[in-house]
């Protein structure tokens, strides 16, 4: 039953006696201990809004980011230290976006097994490294903000043996790397069709082409794109074909630690603003021109002459303007780690504007 009494006038009349309160009056306690372990917490994994990545990245003064140890045309070392390749251009777009100057950000490469580990423990502020976004990495603590390359699995062969497709790899040899999804899609796609092989795992790249070079495989599975850079490794290039058939979809992905929402838009409209800007006509070689004459509503808005758009995410008004200056437009940058003018030589296939046959669309900013 629910009693009810004049209480304010009581509780003015104890008051006024020096009476001490009812255990029913007595004002709720707070847990401030638990309180400031939440805080705490929030600012040590960046979950809190004023303690996120990207404050954590500016009071650092530079972006760190995870790249593969080395993978032609996205992320590979010269003999100074110095990083080339798509992945890398698009950690650069980042801290061009964020500093004004691709030049601030640490490159940490990353093996297919320590990769996530060193993204949730925050030993890296972003995972750049030719990772396909799955479910099963997408909800075990990780977001995927943006598809900056779609490719799909594939197969080195040697041109003796006259492999013109997949099936004809039954009861074949086949090298792997371990720690990446090409194990489980090999046997999804042998199993549906009945068709047999021996798989051999290898720890990285080197040992695994190694292998299939020395004869060990018939054939050498990863992703596509990655397979037209080991084929430039091989002793001969030329004796050697991959097979144009793809068995899997590889979406790859920055990934991001969850629970900051503003550092993931960040870095997934990083990749938006340089897919926006090649639709526009907005290149390296004529960004400043661009900025001058602004020939339309869509340029202006993207170059940050009206709308205010970069301070929504934290950034200038001008933060395409800047990784467009600095490093380029997504054509830009494809054209110079992977293009015909490249000794890879892959093509845009998927990876084309959506306008021009392909399946990279950035959404607008406005």
């Amino acid at each position: 039953m629910r009693v009810v009494g004049p209480r304010p006038a009581l509780l003015l009349a104890l008051a006024l006696l020096g009476t001490p309160l009812p255990a029913w009056a007595e004002p709720a306690k707070t847990d401030s201990v638990k309180t400031d372990s939440v805080k705490t917490d929030a600012t040590k994994t960046g979950t809190g809004k004023a303690e996120g990545t990207l404050a954590q990245v500016k009071a650092r003064g530079h972006l760190v980011c995870g790249v593969s140890p080395g993978v032609a045309g996205f992320s590979v070392p010269d003999g100074q230290g110095h990083w080339t390749g798509l992945d890398v251009d698009f950690c650069r777009a980042l801290a061009a976006a964020i500093f004004d100057n691709p030049e601030a950000v640490r490159f940490i490469p990353q093996s297919s097994a320590a990769r996530f580990t060193a993204l949730q423990s925050g030993e890296i502020d972003v995972l750049a490294r030719n990772t396909t976004w799955t479910l099963s990495r997408d909800t075990a603590a990780m977001n995927f903000p943006a598809i900056t390359f779609y490719d799909g699995q594939g197969f080195l062969v040697r041109k003796a043996l006259n492999i013109g497709a997949v099936k004809q790899l039954d009861r074949a040899t086949i090298c792997l790397q371990q720690g990446t999804t090409t194990e489980l899609n090999l046997a999804d796609w042998f199993r549906t069709r009945g068709l047999t092989y021996q798989v051999v795992t290898f720890a990285n790249s080197e040992q695994t082409l190694g292998a299939y070079e020395s004869g060990r495989c018939d054939a050498y599975s990863t992703d596509q794109s990655s397979l037209y850079g080991e084929r430039l490794k091989t002793a001969h290039p030329d004796e050697h074909v991959i097979l144009s058939e793809a068995i899997s979809k590889e979406p790859f992905a920055p990934g991001v630690r969850q629970g900051d929402d503003q550092w993931r838009d960040i870095v997934a409209w990083t990749h938006y603003a340089m897919l926006d800007a090649e639709e526009a006509g907005i290149r390296q070689d004529n960004v400043e021109q661009m900025r001058r004459e602004a020939p339309s509503p869509d340029a202006r808005r993207i170059l940050g002459l009206e709308g205010g758009y970069g301070e929504r995410l934290g950034l200038t008004a001008d933060w395409v303007a800047r990784i467009v200056r600095h490093v380029g437009n997504y054509g830009d940058s494809f054209a110079r780690n992977l293009g015909d003018g490249t000794p890879l030589k892959i093509p845009r296939g998927l990876n084309a504007l959506w306008n021009q046959g392909g399946l990279q669309y950035g959404p607008p900013i406005r």
